[in-house]
């Protein structure tokens, strides 16, 4: 085991678990059972905020804010999903709890076969609201709070730890602010176009 993987497991027991668990015994309810899946599908391999993205290339006003989330998500997926995820390895919360406490958690949704660290559904969510809110606050404001409701809904089912779910927004919000900025960049290649295309 190497140290990393000794502190993230110190972390899950001193840290994660206990608001997981909290959130469990708390904020539980039917209501929520219902909603918190339904939530979460929106974060679901980021197609949601893919599909959104690729429409908002269709107009000009909006072109500089869709071609921003593809590109924060892009980056987001190759740096998380594609390197972070294997190389981290972390276990999900509910293998953990049965792995060292014997504990089974009945999940709403069906189990993860990924990795847990970051959260996926997050950093999409965030990456693609943090651009919009960026560039239309109108779009921005529902997207924001869509993708913190995205964030609890994964902290609710139990398939990530609060950690994950807190490295993912910051790192959402980096790729985004980059993703944004790549945008300009390209949007900006003609000058012709530059007042054109810019929010």
């Amino acid at each position: 085991m190497s140290a990393f993987t000794a502190f993230l497991e110190q972390l899950a027991v001193s840290f994660d678990l206990p608001i997981l668990d909290w959130i469990q015994e708390n904020l539980a309810c039917e209501v929520l059972d219902f909603l918190m899946p339904i939530i979460t599908l929106f974060g679901d391999g980021g197609v949601f905020w893919i599909c959104l993205a690729v429409l908002l290339l269709f107009f000009s006003k909006t072109r500089r804010a869709g071609l921003g989330m593809l590109l924060a998500m892009g980056l987001g997926l190759l740096v998380c999903n594609v390197t972070l995820k294997p190389l981290v390895g972390r276990m999900r919360p509910y293998d953990f709890q049965w792995e060292h406490f014997k504990v089974t958690i009945d999940l709403l949704i069906d189990r993860e076969t990924s990795f847990s660290f970051p959260s996926g559904h997050t950093i999409a969510s965030f990456e693609a609201a943090t651009v919009l809110l960026k560039n239309h606050k109108g779009l921005g404001v529902p997207a924001m709070i869509l993708a913190v409701l995205i964030a609890f809904s994964r902290l609710y089912l139990y398939v990530h730890y609060p950690t994950d779910v807190i490295f993912s927004v910051f790192a959402g919000i980096l790729f985004a602010f980059i993703g944004n900025a790549l945008a300009g960049k390209l949007l900006s290649v003609s000058p012709a176009r530059q007042g054109k295309y810019q929010a």
